[in-house]
């Protein structure tokens, strides 16, 4: 979908400014050096990138190559849920003054249900709006609104510009139905677990196909990697829910930094950042390292894949993963029999 928003771009009179090859080689400041020589006033990144940069220690405010990134208005992040301590990162380490717009939306859609808005102010770990001319709500199992505070499922209430008005060779449109408008008819269904506050703000808390049910209890994975990326040791982490004894258990798998080793100390580390910010219920019962964590082509984490692997059923589309080897990583672990 990036390639229709930079056609649009060009269209306005924009000049885009892409990089081809990873955002951290040969040294995290890469992208920022671009940006700053270029004048770039728009910065398009992700939350996993921002993470793997304070992991690193770098701060592009404090680079004094960079002249303070005199020209930066706006820094965008996509992809998936932007943690409150990667906003934190972006105004102390990259710019105090600039706009930060946490955005979603999907491929199949070419736009967002929220987003941000440079006329409002940005609370930290917030989506500040619904997009323009979207019935962007959060529905519960009756597909009715949820009141600010409950998590449900991100939906549109009505048509929309950019929607898409059927898929190729599905001539009645049966697919198309089943994939958003299956469970609430004439309410496309998005597949998000969101919720909104009392200031119309929302947040996205993961996949709801890939949300967690430990003791009956509905978790975002997002509530989980939210806490994890402050361990400084994990790199990166999938977290999935495993079927256990007629019940279904948090499992969090772990790529850690060369030379560290995930023993005993480190589980109870990991095990005590997730408990002290969020519940018992969110801590894994199983924490399991592992060389490399799928992914798809555009960066982001395949929970469902992963947990299908665990469970021991086939993969579909392995075509869209970056690196799908590293599923076999998952498949008959020692840890997940006990």
């Amino acid at each position: 979908m990036m390639w229709n928003w930079l056609v649009s771009g060009l269209a306005t009179g924009a000049t885009l400014l892409l990089y081809d090859g990873s955002p951290l080689h040969p040294a995290p400041d890469i992208l920022w050096r671009l940006a700053a020589d270029e004048q770039a006033t728009a910065f398009g990144t992700s939350p996993r990138y921002l993470t793997a940069l304070a992991k690193q220690g770098y701060a592009p405010a404090r680079d004094p190559a960079l002249g303070g990134l005199a020209a930066l208005r706006t820094v965008l992040s996509t992809g998936a849920p932007l943690a409150p301590e990667g906003f934190d990162f972006v105004y102390a380490s990259v710019k105090h003054e600039v706009h930060l717009a946490s955005i979603s939306g999907g491929t199949d859609i070419i736009s967002c249900f929220c987003l941000g808005d440079p006329t409002a102010p940005v609370y930290r770990g917030e989506i500040q709006c619904a997009g323009l001319g979207m019935a962007t709500d959060v529905a519960g199992p009756d597909g009715l609104a949820l009141p600010p505070g409950e998590l449900g499922e991100l939906v549109c209430r009505r048509p929309f510009p950019s929607m898409p008005i059927g898929f190729w060779d599905d001539p009645e449109g049966k697919r198309y139905r089943a994939a958003y408008f299956e469970r609430w008819p004439g309410v496309w269904h998005h597949g998000d677990f969101a919720s909104r506050n009392a200031r119309g703000a929302l947040a996205i808390h993961g996949r709801s196909d890939a949300v967690l049910n430990p003791g009956g209890v509905r978790i975002g994975t997002a509530e989980i990697y939210r806490q994890v990326e402050k361990v400084p040791e994990v790199l990166e982490s999938v977290c999935i829910g495993q079927a256990w004894q007629g019940e279904e258990r948090v499992v969090l798998f772990v790529r850690l930094r060369d030379g560290t080793t995930l023993d005993e100390a480190l589980r109870k580390r990991i095990s005590d950042t997730i408990r002290s910010s969020t519940s018992p219920r969110h801590v894994p019962a199983r924490i399991i390292a592992v060389d490399d964590i799928p992914r798809t082509l555009s960066g982001k984490t395949v929970e469902l894949a992963v947990r299908e692997v665990v469970h021991g059923r086939p993969v579909s589309n392995t075509a869209a993963l970056a690196n799908p080897a590293s599923l076999e990583l998952f498949r008959d672990l020692p840890g997940l029999r006990t």
